[in-house]
């Protein structure tokens, strides 16, 4: 029996395109760098 696994850790990816061409990045590199910061609890 062969077993398949799906990613647990799958992290969604953004490609910004600009006049110098396309650059990826992970959605939470992204956020930082428009200085968007989640803390998953309250503050």
């Amino acid at each position: 029996m062969e077993w398949y696994r799906t990613p647990q850790n799958l992290i969604p990816m953004v490609i910004e395109t600009t006049s110098r061409g396309e650059r990826a990045y992970d959605i939470y590199s992204r956020l930082l760098r428009d200085r968007i910061v989640f803390l998953g609890t309250p503050i």
